[in-house]
């Protein structure tokens, strides 16, 4: 009998708890990631924790929460009634035990199976729970789920509640970093969704009196709405909205406080409900797109018992509000149908602007159809997918596919760099797409040029999403340009294309910059790839010497052996972020509109920076450069 074939009582084995989630990460927390993406896993362990202290703030126990990240640390303190002490180790290690099994304690809360805490433990190097109860507390320490140490139980002066401190396991997550504006988004919905709570983090605080509408008022820049928002609040119904001037939809969804940042039963029915409640108040049968189109909106819904589809909590799969309560769709119709089409009626200036900017949206769609079959027939006839795009196998549509989110397409330029990642990638999940030259600089232009511009027309076509970005085929979109000025140009002109036609994908965190070394320092002993020059140094100390050093000029000059290294496991991705109080338009207008004082000082400023560093930087030893290719 061979080694495959072999099934017998050797080949069934038990896993305890902590073993079964270090084997199956992603069952638990979703992707792992490196940190560089808003739900790679290390934001998943803080948020499971802080849904914890969320619920406590729910249930009316405790009004603020202590949160401190410094490098790989996570300090995570609440004051609401503490773990009960004989439990403590427990609660935090052993799989089906928590307080959220009595619905009648949690009716609403964001965590239902007392797993996610038992996550966290199991993927730190190092795990801290403290319970002050009291009077008393008891603390417990483990590392990657293992229990370290079992203190007894001592006086405190302490106030009630629960400290968590966690360092996630770097042989999961592999090079990972926190990036502390992603933190800040995380904390600062939790505040939106709670009234009265105030969340401390690293030295600022953060706290909400107006809910969703603070919330819409923070993610959008004012000066692009077109009309004051539209904010109702119900018991189990919240939603604010307005339209602005840029492409697209733009939603931010919440069930029981938790951010789903892939929407679900609700958001759908949200949609359904305000294309039905705009045609009934005009009186005419719109277009559904030309409705929700440039719309920006928040819905969040209290549900008994929710249902997600993964243990990540990220879509909505209930349909009804409770056991005994209406369905999802039928009670926000009808908040939405009272609560918008009363305000129309009281507004009747912004319900002139919500017409306009529907007619304009008719309009704009059907001088686009022509443009769009032309488009469509011409990427077609330029035969995309043998010349242009280099297409894997596992897209971010496929939902039923666990690995849909480590889908990618890298943007590169010329032949010779495209050719290098295209053989060292993996086929699986990773496409590229070649551009030929410099992209056109489309700051400012109509979003016809998108298919007028042949370069632009294939690139959307490789990503479908010329209707909508519901349809996008890779979840990181990289832009892989060669590490000079070309190359840094040519990175702007991409990241102008998609802020101006698809800033959704910005703020969702689709964008993404390719950061590979610059320096190579080997010896006969060993090689160390280097992405700055203060790794550069380093190496060279490491090694002793006069090792050799080789300075990467271009992507072309790596070889795909070396290349394979870069966008593997330890691939290194910068995240394009667009922080809540930019505004698009003057990021674009400084950058990429006309060569303005204020644009020309700021160069100047970071030359003469620049050129300090130079310098300054100690003298090394001189070595042997070569290239690569």
């Amino acid at each position: 009998m061979t080694e495959t074939t072999r099934y017998t009582e050797d080949e069934i084995k038990s896993l305890d708890w902590k073993e079964h989630i270090r084997l199956r990460p992603g069952m638990y927390i979703g992707k792992l990631g490196d940190g560089s993406a808003a739900d790679d896993g290390i934001y998943v362990l803080v948020k499971e924790i802080l849904d914890n202290s969320i619920d406590e703030h729910v249930m009316g126990h405790g009004k603020k929460i202590d949160v401190k990240v410094e490098e790989h640390r996570v300090v995570i303190r609440d004051y609401g009634r503490g773990i009960p002490l004989g439990k403590v180790i427990d609660c935090v290690s052993k799989i089906n035990t928590g307080g959220k099994y009595d619905s009648r304690a949690f009716q609403k809360s964001v965590g239902l199976n007392g797993v996610g805490t038992k996550a966290v433990n199991a993927l730190s190097s190092y795990f801290c729970v403290q319970s002050f109860r009291e009077g008393r507390s008891k603390k417990a320490e483990f590392n990657r789920g293992e229990l370290l140490k079992d203190e007894p139980e001592f006086d405190s002066k302490e106030g009630n509640g629960t400290l968590i401190i966690f360092e996630p396991d770097d042989t999961i997550f592999k090079n990972y970093r926190f990036i502390g504006d992603y933190l800040k988004e995380q904390i600062r919905n939790y505040t939106y969704l709670n009234a009265g709570l105030t969340l401390h983090y690293n030295g600022e605080s953060f706290n909400s009196k107006r809910g969703l509408l603070d919330l819409l008022e923070h993610k959008v820049n004012p000066e692009t709405l077109l009309y004051p928002v539209v904010h109702a609040k119900g018991a189990d119904v919240e939603l604010a909205f307005s339209h602005t001037d840029s492409y697209g939809e733009d939603y931010y969804s919440f069930v029981n406080g938790q951010y789903t940042t892939q929407g679900g039963t609700h958001l759908q029915a949200f949609r359904e409900a305000m294309v039905k409640t705009i045609r009934e108040f005009y009186k005419k049968e719109f277009d559904a797109s030309d409705i929700r189109g440039s719309i920006a909106a928040a819905i969040s819904v209290r549900v008994q018992e929710p249902v997600f589809e993964s243990q990540t909590k990220t879509k909505l799969g209930s349909t009804d509000m409770g056991p005994d309560g209406p369905s999802i769709k039928a009670a926000i119709l009808e908040f939405v149908k009272k609560q918008v089409d009363d305000y129309l009626h009281k507004n009747p200036t912004t319900a002139d602007s919500l017409l306009k900017k529907i007619l304009q949206n008719e309009r704009e769609r059907k001088d686009m159809a022509g443009v769009q079959k032309l488009a469509k027939e011409r990427a077609k006839r330029a035969n995309l997918h043998n010349k242009k795009l280099r297409d894997c196998r596992i897209h971010f549509t496929n939902e039923k596919n666990d690995r849909r989110f480590e889908s990618t397409l890298f943007i590169t330029e010329g032949d010779s760099a495209s050719g290098s990642i295209t053989k060292s990638r993996d086929p699986e999940l990773q496409a590229v797409f070649s551009l030929r030259g410099k992209p056109l600089n489309c700051y400012g232009l109509k979003k016809k040029i998108v298919y007028e511009n042949e370069e632009f027309n294939l690139l959307q076509h490789a990503l479908d999403i010329e209707e909508s970005i519901d349809n996008l085929r890779y979840n990181k979109i990289v832009l892989a340009t060669d590490a000079d000025v070309d190359g840094m140009h040519i990175r702007l002109l991409m990241m102008t294309f998609f802020l101006q036609f698809f800033p959704d994908l910005v703020r969702n965190r689709h964008l993404y910059i390719l950061q590979t070394p610059l320096f190579r320092v080997r010896n006969k002993k060993e090689t160390i790839y280097c992405y700055s020059d203060e790794e550069r140094q380093r190496a060279i100390r490491k090694l002793g010497g006069k090792p050799e050093i080789t300075r990467f000029k271009g992507l072309g000059e790596i070889s795909p052996d070396e290349f394979a290294r870069f966008i593997g496991t330890d691939i290194r991705l910068e995240p394009v972020v667009l922080s809540a109080d930019s505004s698009i338009d003057k990021v674009l207008n400084y950058y990429m509109g006309k060569n303005t004082p204020e644009r020309q000082e700021f160069i100047i400023d970071n030359l003469v920076i620049e050129r300090d560093i130079e310098e300054e930087a100690e003298p090394t030893e001189t070595v042997e450069t070569e290239s690569a290719a």
